[in-house]
């Protein structure tokens, strides 16, 4: 990974009762990186765990005895790297009290919606490259990290775990290969062999993963959202989608999902659904006998015959008639423009794409823009409500 593309470089870690696999990684990535690869030294380190595996990290990582965070740093004269106890971030419970253990669905729930929070927000930044590892911590907290990278991860992202040989993995006492003699012994109380952390084996396994996050809705690359409210979005995108329209209520569903379209926009898109339940599906902007004889008596339809909203839609496309010699596209277009805009925003590029407006042929003689029929996606289930 380049780092010098990127001024924030942040190493993600779940981690249980084992805090060794924090130092395990950045040596790995930092110290002896696997052939072929260059050193990756982070800017900054975050973990996320239980109350109990954060006070132990604490204790273990960043105290002045033992410390081995700092020791690390200072055996192999890595540069400053900001790790605090701040940037231990402890799971909690519904009730805000910090988890002690992940044992019950609700646990999990937890679990999962404060490590996707996590991914997302450090994520947002496009100047910020994230090392995350699934290697500690219970199972269930490196699936929801994995997926979460799914959700939200980016090309500069990268997932990893951390592989330790012999009878140095999970030792107790073993946090890094040290540059120098340092003896620990077997955890056999019937043969405690010898070891030296000199020769200790630690690589870093690159998992590579499929990234969805291209097509989340805006909302939920930078809002909050829960991870099963947001795993279900996503899976939205591979199902037949069916849109609802109310007319009364001027209200927009997508398997459910809520899309604010404004008032214009929303008459334009009740007018295409109303089209797209008919023979003749495709509207042309160019002729009256379309937008004057149906858009324009639905607007009056929706908003009252002397309302604003409808008075102030009919006056735009009329003088745009007028001044733009006998041609509304230049009315239409700006607005289709913005709904389909809408649309991608709140259901997500994938989803979206299945319920846009689309453009299916040409006039002779006239511009792509000003001379093409529209409609909305045929096959689309449509349910109106009025």
């Amino acid at each position: 990974m380049n780092m010098s593309a990127f001024d924030r470089r942040i190493l993600i870690c779940t981690t249980g009762m084992s805090p060794q696999v924090v130092t395990e990684t950045l040596f790995a990535l930092a110290v002896r990186p696997s052939a072929g690869q260059q050193p990756w030294v982070p800017t900054e380190v975050h973990l996320i765990s239980t109350r109990q595996g954060a006070e132990h990290a604490r204790l273990n990582l960043l105290s002045t005895t033992p410390g081995w965070f700092h020791k690390l740093r200072a055996d192999y004269g890595l540069p400053p790297i900001l790790f605090t106890p701040e940037h231990i971030h402890c799971i909690e419970a519904q009730d805000g009290q910090p988890l002690e253990d992940i044992r019950t669905p609700a646990d999990n729930e937890a679990t999962a919606d404060r490590i996707a929070e996590l991914i997302r927000s450090f994520s947002q930044q496009e100047s910020a490259q994230l090392h995350v590892s699934i290697a500690g911590g219970r199972k269930t907290m490196g699936y929801y990290l994995g997926y979460a990278m799914s959700l939200y991860g980016r090309a500069q992202d990268r997932l990893s775990h951390v592989l330790v040989n012999g009878a140095f993995e999970s030792h107790p006492e073993f946090y890094y290969p040290t540059p120098y003699e340092r003896v620990i012994h077997t955890r056999d109380p019937k043969n405690p062999l010898a070891l030296d952390c000199r020769n200790a084996q630690v690589d870093l396994a690159e998992i590579p993963f499929v990234r969805l996050r291209d097509g989340l809705p805006q909302r939920l690359l930078h809002g909050h959202a829960r991870f099963t409210e947001t795993i279900e979005i996503a899976n939205l995108a591979h199902a037949s989608p069916v849109l609802r329209i109310d007319l009364r209520r001027r209200s927009v569903e997508v398997s459910g999902l809520p899309v604010a379209l404004g008032e214009s926009g929303f008459a334009l898109y009740a007018w295409l659904a109303k089209r797209a339940l008919t023979d003749e599906p495709e509207v042309d902007w160019t002729d009256p006998a379309q937008w004057d004889g149906e858009f324009v008596p639905l607007v009056r339809r929706l908003f009252g015959e002397f309302d604003s909203v409808s008075e102030r839609i009919e006056e735009s496309l009329r003088r745009n008639f007028k001044e733009r010699s006998n041609e509304t596209a230049h009315y239409f277009l700006p607005l289709l423009s913005r709904v389909n805009k809408a649309l991608e925003e709140a259901l997500g590029e994938a989803l979206a794409r299945r319920v846009q407006v689309v453009r299916v042929g040409e006039k002779r003689g006239r511009s792509a823009e000003t001379g093409s029929r529209y409609r909305l996606p045929a096959d689309l289930p449509i349910e109106i409500e009025s």
